[in-house]
């Protein structure tokens, strides 16, 4: 029943546009790891839209019946059970990554805890592993939508370690952890789609 699943509109709103670039990105066959599944519908859809991938969901402990709520009714073969972890965990439950999406994260977490996530890549992604990060960032110190001003102040009013990152600043850390930009696609409303591929 909709009625027993987490739902975010945003969610809903841009999933149809992110497909629209992943599709590209992840052309392999490959286990797909998303970090802070959230809701799970992202990886209810798609895992219904690209049969030729596997999806892990992951997230954090409480969030793990609301993505077994979306993952039960999905009935799909590539939609794996989700696993609770936690990006500042000292290990994750996992090994030899091929393909990692997160989306509407970097803002959430702490950037602290976006460092630690950074860091833990080496150990787990393969040689040549791509990574697909969406969500809002800054450029150049400034705002891209007076909507994200908004959203920022709102982020840091209800978390003052969370906000919107800087772009760069994201860049140079994915620089440091062996990560190269493939691209940086603009996205609907205000957001972005970063592609990085681990080094080989």
């Amino acid at each position: 029943m909709m009625s027993n699943k987490p739902f975010s509109q945003a969610c809903e709103n841009n999933k149809i546009p992110i497909l629209q670039v992943i599709r590209e990105v992840y052309r392999q066959p490959a286990t797909v790891w998303e970090i802070g599944s959230g809701t799970g519908q992202h990886a209810s859809y798609f895992a219904s839209q690209l049969p030729h991938l596997i999806w892990q969901p992951t997230d954090r402990e409480e969030n793990i019946a609301g993505i077994n709520a979306w993952r039960s009714e999905a009935q799909l073969a590539n939609l794996n059970q989700p696993i609770a972890l936690d990006v500042t965990q000292s290990v994750w439950p996992c090994a030899g990554i091929d393909a990692l999406f997160t989306a509407n994260t970097l803002h959430i977490l702490s950037w602290q805890s976006v460092e630690l996530m950074f860091a833990k890549l080496p150990y787990y992604l393969n040689p040549l592993a791509l990574i697909c990060i969406y969500g809002p960032f800054n450029y150049h110190g400034r705002y891209t939508s007076d909507s994200n001003a908004r959203f920022d102040q709102w982020l840091k009013d209800r978390d003052p370690l969370s906000g919107i990152r800087e772009s760069e600043a994201v860049f140079t850390l994915a620089e440091s952890q062996g990560l190269r930009l493939l691209n940086d696609y603009a996205m609907p409303a205000n957001n972005r789609l970063l592609v990085f591929q681990n080094r080989e």
